[in-house]
């Protein structure tokens, strides 16, 4: 056996454990810090939640769990009590909910803005349109959402809109290196052609005013995911009905089975 095997050996393993501990390995959680009146409040805030069998109710919170151990929560000259937090983790888990083995890599902090802000990350003066945004270059790795937004989401289970479940898609589209409205991390191959189709034929069905998906999705196809995936998640049987075939595909790609 040569001696470059006994210099490569070393190299080899230490590449195998990084890729396992980056990929495959689960800190132990406690479901037992999981309290009685967290649960309350997702039976009460958060329909997708409450609609799932009893386990898959503990794969959620443990979920949860695992996200507050992974990502900071942070209110910005605000205080933030239970409720947000778990509406933060509810608007990560949802979209992953299908994929037990991935988690978010690419978050270390959500900031909670006391209200809408503008472009640049201020909430008093012109401009404030923006309820939530994925950070980049010096806010790499951050997420700020406006906290009145952030609740409105899962007021109404009705609603086609959720601030928390659109910011985190843009986090799962942007996973794969590509912010392109395919999240290449979770679709299968067979179904980019199909999903660019009709992508970019309810784009054009919104700009002519015969869609009732949001209008700023029809923004881009950026946009166009998480307005179509905030809508799918929050309103699934309204989604069903208006947009059938849209529904089936990203029932696949999300792998959602209620």
């Amino acid at each position: 056996m040569s001696a470059n095997f006994f210099v490569v050996l070393p190299f080899l393993l230490l590449v195998t454990l990084i890729v396992w501990r980056i990929w495959f390995y689960k800190k132990e959680i406690d479901l037992k810090g999981f309290t009685q009146d967290w649960r309350d409040i997702l039976n009460k805030k958060v329909s997708f939640y409450a609609d799932l069998p009893l386990t898959d109710k503990f794969r959620f919170e443990e979920e949860i769990l695992y996200f507050f151990d992974d990502v900071t929560i942070t209110g910005v000259k605000i205080e933030i009590n239970d409720l947000d937090r778990l509406l933060v983790a509810a608007s990560a888990v949802i979209p992953l909910f299908g994929f037990p083995e991935l988690r978010y890599r690419n978050i270390n902090e959500v900031l909670l803005y006391k209200g809408s802000f503008n472009e640049d990350n201020q909430t008093e003066g012109e401009g404030r349109n923006i309820l939530g945004k994925v950070g980049s270059g010096n806010m790499n790795r951050l997420m700020i959402l406006s906290l009145p937004a952030l609740r409105a989401g899962f007021e109404n289970e009705n609603s086609k809109s959720n601030v928390g479940i659109h910011e985190f898609v843009h986090l799962i589209d942007k996973a794969d290196g590509a912010v392109d409205g395919i999240p290449e991390s979770l679709m299968q191959k067979q179904y980019v052609a199909p999903w660019l189709k009709l992508m970019h034929k309810e784009i054009d069905n919104i700009r002519e005013r015969e869609s009732d998906i949001n209008p700023y999705g029809a923004t881009n196809e950026v946009e166009f995911l998480s307005v179509a995936s905030e809508y799918f998640f929050n309103n699934p049987k309204t989604f069903q009905k208006k947009h059938p075939e849209l529904y089936d595909l990203m029932k696949k790609m999300y792998r959602f089975t209620r």
